[in-house]
């Protein structure tokens, strides 16, 4: 799994060019992936403000509105990836890091809840 985080105030104030061109090779990787047989899933996320975040407590779940963290870099998209090394997906997740995606975590998925094996 590609995990990819930026800055939402960041992305808020991109003029209208920039976030076309995010867009631009954003979409590209996705469609060389899928070329590949590689993209399994992805997605944008909505941004941490419309967020909800549950937590365990003593007399059980409780939420409050926002993000997990109050780090200004929130997760913002995934990739579920399906390639033959992790050299593989740190190359993936290389093409997707810049400006905008400031940070990507790239994590094997050990249990795929009936996506098929992994």
């Amino acid at each position: 799994m590609v995990l990819m985080y930026a800055d939402p105030a960041a992305t808020g104030a991109m003029s209208a060019a920039d976030r076309a061109e995010v867009f631009r090779r954003h979409e590209a990787l996705h469609q060389d992936l899928a070329g590949t047989g590689e993209m399994l899933n992805g997605a944008g996320l909505a941004y941490p403000k419309d967020t909800t975040t549950i937590r365990w407590r003593r007399e059980g779940p409780t939420a409050a509105d926002g993000p997990l963290t109050g780090s200004p870099e929130q997760l913002t998209a995934y990739f579920v990836i399906d390639c033959t090394s992790p050299e593989r997906a740190r190359a993936i997740a290389e093409r997707v890091v810049d400006g905008h995606v400031v940070a990507v975590e790239v994590r094997h998925v050990h249990d795929s809840f009936g996506m098929g094996e992994t």
